[in-house]
């Protein structure tokens, strides 16, 4: 074997890597969003391709020398993406016919080379796996921001804007939310109350409705008003119940927790798995911020390398050389 390369395609940005036999990745490549169901399929491979190619000019290596392709993505599994993920990457003369993974189960292996175990995503999204003997046995919730994702940026973002025009018109208490709004949305501070109103329910209506995550993060920055402590504990509640849907006696292992909500928020973590634990001791989680470790552990099984302690260390020191963030997943 030569290389595979590894492409995790999330909603924000693509990651691609190129890994060898032994683990280390050689090049590493960072495109657009790559969800196929957020971004459209012909923008997703778009992403994906321009990603990978740049893994390989990082590395120095040609499209010839990658034996195999994996697509670690929402829905990259319908076969109208897959036909286009497909036909992008071999322009780019990539192999035509690359496997796809779930994305999912690339935040899991992100974390761990063992093969049992649970993962719980918060980012715009959110989700909740069981792993068993390295596949995926058990999913709840990753319906979406219409249908569900409790938890998740877009449902902890919702409830700030909603907090803040209850708060404006009347309808609910005063909270520092308002003003955190306010000022992120740049709604003069000056501005009546109905028409601060309308400027911010207007800008909502007028956004992408997943775009309601970006406000998420005001919640955890006003920690000790009410109104905002009652929305990221229910947050824990919502993923608590996620993680505990896909639990099961029979199976085992670590909690690898990824997302950019969960990954940037250590007292959500401590509290969504004080919750998940009721009266027992809390499982210590192992913390990743996206698939990209695990598409490429996913890559080298179906190539078939094992994935062993000491392989999977080095992948997740190689991969940390070459990006922004530090060692440590």
């Amino acid at each position: 074997m030569t290389a595979v390369l590894a492409i995790d395609a999330g909603g924000t940005s693509t990651r691609a890597l190129l890994v060898d036999a032994g683990g280390r990745c050689r090049g590493f490549g960072r495109g657009a969003s790559g969800n196929p169901i957020s971004s459209g399929a012909e923008v997703a491979a778009a992403s994906m391709a321009s990603s990978a190619l740049a893994a390989l000019a990082a590395a120095g290596a040609a499209p010839a020398d990658v034996d195999l392709v994996l697509l670690a993505a929402a829905g990259a599994g319908s076969g109208a993406h897959r036909d286009e993920l497909g036909r992008r990457l071999a322009e780019s003369g990539l192999p035509a016919r690359p496997v796809f993974a779930s994305d999912l189960l690339a935040m899991f292996c992100s974390g761990t080379h063992l093969l049992h175990g649970y993962g719980l995503v918060s980012g715009t999204g959110a989700a909740a796996i069981r792993v068993d003997d390295g596949r995926q046995e058990a999913v709840a919730d990753g319906l979406g921001w219409l249908l569900g994702d409790d938890g998740s940026g877009f449902w902890i973002g919702q409830r700030v804007a909603r907090a803040a025009l209850a708060d404006l018109d009347g309808r609910g208490p005063g909270t520092a939310l308002t003003t955190a709004v306010r000022t992120r949305l740049d709604v003069p501070a000056g501005l009546p109350a109905r028409e601060a109103t309308q400027a911010l329910a207007g800008y909502v209506y007028t956004a992408r409705p997943v775009r309601l995550a970006d406000l998420a993060v005001l919640a955890f920055d006003a920690a000790g008003d009410p109104v905002a402590d009652a929305i990221v504990t229910g947050a824990a509640r919502a993923l608590a119940a996620t993680l505990r849907a896909v639990s099961s006696p029979e199976v085992t292992g670590p909690v690898v927790m990824g997302g950019g909500v969960l990954a940037r928020n250590p007292a959500l973590r401590d509290a969504v798995l004080a919750t998940y634990a009721g009266e027992g001791d809390a499982p210590q989680p192992l913390v990743v911020h996206d698939g990209a470790v695990g598409a490429a552990v996913l890559a080298l099984r179906e190539a078939g390398v094992t994935v062993d302690e000491a392989v999977f260390g080095t992948l997740v020191r190689t991969v940390a050389a070459q990006r922004e963030y530090p060692a440590g997943h």
